[in-house]
């Protein structure tokens, strides 16, 4: 989900020199499987050296893409970087092993607002990594007005200058919110209403799209568009024309956690490595780079001390998230129903 260059499996294996620090041979391993661009890679060797082990470290694209690969047993992985949703199904289906957090002291250093959420209530099972919202990024060159609602992405004025995702929950999550309706909505007639709101937008949307948002908004391709929070930060640093707004009736507010599965063959190291990310100096360089609002309290503070994060994408205030709600997991019956009205919006 939310990543600045698309995820293709990359595998970063840190051998030859970098295992240098990692002692003999028969170092522990630790495998890490994250999303694509969702850390500085550099604290990995660091981690090998301070543990004396091996990092193996891969990346995936999308929830349902590692869902599907701890699912199927097809690799054991250590770590892995679930988003709010799929904790809660991977919960339900014991796919993650409960924390033991006397060895994640660091714990304390995450902010108390990111804690203790519907998907997972006292952190049983996840740490908070980076979270943030959904929300239209618009290009006031070309957008006169202030946009403060839903419905700008449907307004015919705008027409062939809207980007929407290429994602059924977000996209009907936008209906929805318009609408007036739960972003968990398992109504019927409600999510009928939604997905023929969709179709009356169809006309007025340049394309369906994922990570390409990224460029096409940058290189003022299109004027208005829904994105995550983290690439709005990105975006308005790369384009001073840019504007990113949550807006009135409310949206998505997400997670992206740090867990263990229960296939994990080193839950000592693992945890280890929680504790690790979770560290004041590790967190900030994590969210400097990336450009995701962090769940540690020191690096929000330093990155807020950065202009190009000083502003509601990275930063919404507690009345901007106090209209948001948090994707919950809906069961496989209303996964494919949402799928099914997806693919008939874009067949439309």
């Amino acid at each position: 989900m939310k990543k600045k260059i698309v995820a293709i499996s990359l595998v970063i294996l840190f051998t030859a020199a970098l295992l240098a620090g990692c002692g003999t041979a028969s170092a522990e391993t630790l495998y890490v499987y994250n999303w694509g661009v969702f850390m500085d890679t550099s604290v990995l060797a660091e981690f090998e050296s301070e543990y004396n082990c091996k990092v193996v470290y891969e990346n995936y694209a999308s929830n349902e893409e590692m869902y599907y690969k701890i699912k199927g047993g097809n690799a054991v992985y250590d770590v892995i970087f679930p988003s709010d949703y799929m904790i809660e199904k991977m919960v339900e289906e014991d796919l993650l092993l409960p924390l033991n957090y006397d060895n994640i002291p660091n714990y304390a250093n995450i902010d108390e607002r990111t804690l203790n959420k519907d998907f997972d209530p006292a952190n049983v099972y996840s740490v908070p990594y980076f979270w943030g919202t959904l929300g239209i990024i618009y290009n006031t060159n070309y957008v006169e007005e202030e946009i403060t609602s839903w419905n700008a992405l449907f307004d015919e004025k705008y027409q062939g200058q809207i980007l929407m995702y290429d994602s059924q929950r977000d996209s009907m999550a936008v209906a929805l919110s318009l609408l007036g309706y739960s972003i968990n909505s398992t109504n019927e007639s409600e999510l009928e209403e939604a997905y023929n709101l969709l179709v009356e937008q169809k006309p007025l949307v340049m394309a369906y799209v994922n990570d390409q948002v990224i460029d096409m908004m940058i290189g003022s391709e299109a004027h208005l568009a829904v994105v995550y929070s983290g690439d709005g930060v990105y975006c308005m640093s790369m384009n001073e024309s840019l504007k990113y707004v949550v807006p009135q009736e409310g949206s998505n507010y997400w997670f992206d956690n740090m867990a263990i599965p229960a296939s994990c063959e080193n839950q000592e190291l693992a945890e280890a490595f929680i504790n690790f990310m979770c560290r004041d100096d590790i967190a900030i360089r994590n969210t400097m780079e990336v450009g995701y609002s962090s769940s540690n309290k020191a690096a929000m503070a330093a990155a807020l001390e950065e202009e190009e994060f000083n502003n509601e994408a990275y930063n919404p205030t507690d009345e901007i998230l106090a209209r948001c709600s948090v994707f919950r997991n809906l069961g496989d019956e209303y996964v494919q129903k949402y799928a099914d009205y997806w693919t008939r919006v874009k067949a439309h």
